[in-house]
């Protein structure tokens, strides 16, 4: 571009199909407007879903061709209580790229000046599979003769435009509280969502937060190789709601130095988080950080013995598998209890008197009761009067100060997922339980095993801190690799009691499950959201339904395409348990619990797709849930009390006959121009759709 006297605007695609190079055109010919005096577009563009950037480098978001947020300064560098945030426009250059992950896109970089000496880069790239998604590495190079004291970063910061009807969120970030991962944005809503530790215990989870209103959304987040520190901040502001992604990177920049944020993205889409995630999936994909392929029998349903807790009976576990058998469940597992602490992992001798002996024989009963053996383990931790605290100091996670970082559940420390020796440790018991006791999977249990804080452990010579941060995902990875070595077939579940998922975490886990739900609300928006991060053929496990409301709530693990979960005791509860707090199974919910796993085993909606992009959570009334099984779907409502119409999207060319499945009845038929149906309905309703 030559220089210009009047304001500039520089539009650039943020992905999908389409992508070329634009001509330069007035704002009023773009816009199909009255001409008026006013700034030039240049640049690339997908004209659906763009991000235009004025003569200061500041950038607004438009989502099929509708401005959703002003131009914001949207990039800056941080300076205490101060920011540099003000550039002006100084060139740009727009090149096609064609990666050899990603494929072919569009990269444009952008330079503008500030009156403080700082010269401000920024290189968005998009591409044309990743549809409605920019990828930004910002560079701030001191030009000045001075020092600057630099505390952070931010990028993608913008406020989207207010619009009846309010706001919705998403946050991929740890809460020591367990809150909704998807809420409303209430009128004084600020959440920082850090990706840091919330407590010693609670920290981590998947590098995306979103904001959306109905018609339009934005989301941000990170598309580092390694889990890193930084924040993705939500709040509702005056006129909206504002988002953005931040960095600390305290330093001194000196003349001639140059600082660069890590890769940072962002996303507009016109409905709920789901998307976005699928873009932050496919992206991670392509750079090697995806879902395993997991056996059939990842997708079975589970019996666990923890409705007997840890003061159960090896009599009590074996005396209930028949039950368990017989209600169609296929995996039984033996859960806390079985171990004299955390950290050793020796056999409680009041339950297995003979040691290894009698655990062998306690598997080999599993499986001659026709199931599968699934044992509970929390690794990573070391009760004070372990062995393994005692002997192996060296082992704990130590923060700036030398304190040892406490496992609140257990009272128990954190050890260094970075150090070799604590690697080796673990490793060596996962072989044991899957190659020598004979158990074919590993429930894993506990918040800590999300994320850790850095470590300063000077016994562990860590070139930085962080590497116990982005080492935990390597040390998931020999833990899989060495249940697996062990069992081909072995199935690896990481439950983070009640935290988001740590994204890096999950390439090395065969199963994610709803995770200490608090709600049946919980389940199915955790589904949608593990769904949408591990794709087709991933294996998501709604956890016990005695979490979800009424204790009972099947429908909501079944609808979103979860495994079933049950902690049921037989023939009664042990002695002790608190009124209104068991687990009994009574022989009305035996029925129950046999309708829905029979409907379960017919149908196998995990090994479906999840169609996640057809409706909103949050604005979408009643929510729904849709799952493809070939060309048959299926759909789930969800609503306290329903009386109304609901439409079915999804459906192809030609007519479906419409049936309940978990009543049998009839409710008519559809096509893709008439596909709305009359329900009334309490707590849930299910359709299948199949094509006549």
């Amino acid at each position: 571009m030559t220089e210009m006297q009047r304001r500039t605007v520089l539009k650039v695609a943020l992905g999908g199909a389409g992508l070329a190079a634009l001509p330069a055109l007035t704002e009023s010919a773009a816009a199909a407007t009255t001409p008026k005096p006013g700034p030039e577009f240049v640049g690339v563009g997908d004209q659906s879903i763009t991000l235009e950037f004025d003569d200061r480098l500041r950038s607004r978001v438009a989502v099929q061709g509708t401005t959703v947020t002003r131009f914001d300064a949207s990039e800056a560098l941080l300076l205490g209580d101060s920011a540099v945030e003000d550039f002006s426009y100084r060139g740009h250059r727009t090149r096609p790229i064609r990666h050899s992950r990603h494929g072919e896109g569009v990269q444009v970089t952008i330079q503008g000046d500030s009156t403080s000496g700082v010269r401000k880069t920024v290189e968005l790239t998009s591409y044309e599979r990743l549809t409605g998604m920019t990828v930004m590495q910002v560079t701030y190079a001191n030009l000045s003769h001075r020092s600057l004291t630099v505390t952070g970063w931010r990028n993608g910061a913008h406020e989207l435009l207010h619009k009846p009807g309010g706001f919705y969120t998403f946050s991929g970030s740890t809460h020591e509280d367990r809150r909704d991962w998807v809420q409303p944005v209430t009128d004084d809503f600020v959440q920082e969502n850090s990706l840091g530790m919330d407590s010693s215990d609670y920290g981590g989870g998947t590098p995306l937060a979103s904001v959306w209103r109905q018609g339009a959304g934005i989301s941000v987040g990170h598309v580092e190789a390694r889990a890193r520190i930084l924040r993705m901040p939500v709040r509702r502001t005056g006129n909206g709601a504002s988002i953005a992604i931040e960095g600390d990177t305290p330093r001194t920049l000196k003349p001639g130095e140059r600082l660069t944020t890590d890769t940072t993205f962002l996303t507009a889409h016109p409905r709920d988080h789901f998307v976005p995630l699928q873009r932050y999936r496919d992206y991670m994909s392509d750079i090697g950080l995806r879902a395993p392929r997991v056996p059939d029998s990842a997708y079975e349903p589970i019996w666990c013995a923890w409705g007997y807790e840890r003061n159960f009976t090896v009599e009590q576990v074996i005396g209930t598998l028949p039950k368990v058998r017989e209600v169609g469940l296929k995996w039984a597992g033996l859960d806390d209890g079985w171990q004299t602490n955390e950290g050793d992992w020796d056999l409680n001798p009041q339950k297995f008197p003979r040691g290894e002996a009698d655990m062998r024989a306690f598997t080999r009963q599993v499986k001659e009761a026709g199931l599968r053996p699934r044992l509970w383990w929390a690794p990573l931790a070391a009760d004070p009067d372990s062995n393994l605290f005692r002997d192996h100091p060296d082992m704990l996670l130590l923060d700036a100060e030398g304190n040892k970082q406490e496992v609140t559940w257990w009272d128990a420390y954190t050890l260094c997922p970075a150090y070799q020796p604590t690697v080796d440790y673990f490793v060596a018991q996962a072989r044991k339980f899957i190659g020598s006791w004979g158990y074919e999977g590993l429930k894993i249990d506990g918040q800590h095993l999300n994320a850790v804080a850095p470590c300063h452990n000077p016994a562990h010579r860590h070139a930085r801190p962080e590497e116990s941060t982005e080492g935990l995902a390597t040390f998931w990875k020999a833990i899989h690799q060495a249940a697996h070595q062990a069992n081909r077939n072995a199935v690896v579940e990481l439950c983070p009691c009640g935290t988001a998922f740590a994204f890096h975490n999950l390439p090395a886990v065969d199963q994610y499950p709803a995770s200490d739900p608090t709600s049946s609300y919980q389940v199915r928006h955790k589904g949608k959201t593990m769904k949408a991060l591990m794709g087709p053929g991933s294996s998501y496990a709604g956890d016990h339904v005695e979490l979800s409301d009424g204790r009972n709530d099947f429908a909501s693990s079944y609808g979103v395409g979860a495994v079933l979960s049950t902690k049921f005791t037989y023939p009664s509860d042990p002695p002790g348990t608190r009124p209104g707090r068991g687990n009994v199974l009574t022989p009305e919910n035996e029925v129950l619990w046999k309708k829905w796993v029979a409907l379960y085993q017919q149908n196998m909606l995990p090994t479906g797709e999840y169609r996640g992009e057809l409706y909103d959570i949050g604005f979408d009334k009643p929510e729904t849930h849709v799952v493809a099984k070939g060309e048959t779907l299926h759909y789930a409502f969800y609503a306290d009390q329903f009386d109304g119409t609901v439409e079915l999207r999804g459906l192809g060319r030609g007519r479906y006959r419409l049936t309940d499945p978990f009543s049998g009845a009839s409710l008519g038929s559809v096509d893709a121009e008439h596909n709305t149906v009359a329900l009334s309905f309490a707590k849930f309703q299910l359709i299948v759709a199949q094509r006549t």
